[in-house]
């Protein structure tokens, strides 16, 4: 699966207004080429529409449906229990870390400085999110993996279609895609997510 995710290597981070917006981006985000989708706690009724997401798709293998913006062990239980494969969190919970090594979940949590990413690692963290990657900008990762080459680092926030390969020359393992997916739909509706995720995905092929 952690193979699968990386092959994958776009997350789309769903932030829907309402439960059935956050599960409109995601199917057109899907058909777009993009099959991590990563249903942030900041959508309403973000249990629900894992749960949905996780039975719609459950025979199609390339597509993994996993839970994001998980603040605590109580958020990341029930989204595991709705069917998310992996917790998504903007910062490092040893907490939630725990419980995912303990139900045989990843835990990809948000780090910004080498102390996190190393106390994640330590953690049995197999992907660590840097955010905000706008912030922190790509060659943090070229730097890192000079002390630490093995880590697997995901950058989420501020990742465009202009800068996704720079992205990925520098080392990254996959990307966060958030807010740029959904930017026109009201404009141009759920079509404009596909069109937006298939030019990510050609952006990097």
């Amino acid at each position: 699966m952690l193979e699968r995710l990386k092959e994958n290597y776009f997350f789309a981070v769903i932030r829907g207004k309402s439960l059935e917006e956050a599960i409109e981006i995601s199917r057109h985000a899907i058909l777009g080429g993009i099959r991590n989708i990563e249903i942030t706690y900041s959508t309403p009724n973000a249990s629900q529409a894992i749960k949905k997401l996780s039975d719609e798709y459950k025979d199609d293998e390339r597509v993994v449906i996993g839970a994001g913006t998980v603040m605590t062990t109580e958020l990341a239980k029930e989204a595991i229990e709705a069917g998310a494969v992996f917790l998504v969190s903007p910062h490092f919970s040893a907490d939630i870390a725990a419980m995912a090594d303990q139900e045989n979940h990843y835990y990809f949590p948000g780090c910004a400085t080498a102390t996190e990413v190393v106390t994640a690692m330590n953690s049995g963290c197999p992907i660590i999110k840097l955010f905000p990657g706008g912030l922190i900008g790509s060659t943090f990762i070229k730097d890192i993996h000079g002390p630490i080459p093995e880590v697997d680092l995901m950058p989420s926030g501020g990742v465009s279609i202009d800068n996704v390969a720079a992205w990925k020359e520098a080392g990254a393992v996959a990307v966060g895609i958030g807010s740029s997916l959904a930017s026109k739909i009201v404009t141009d509706g759920y079509e404009s997510v596909t069109a937006i995720a298939k030019a990510f995905v050609s952006a990097v092929d």
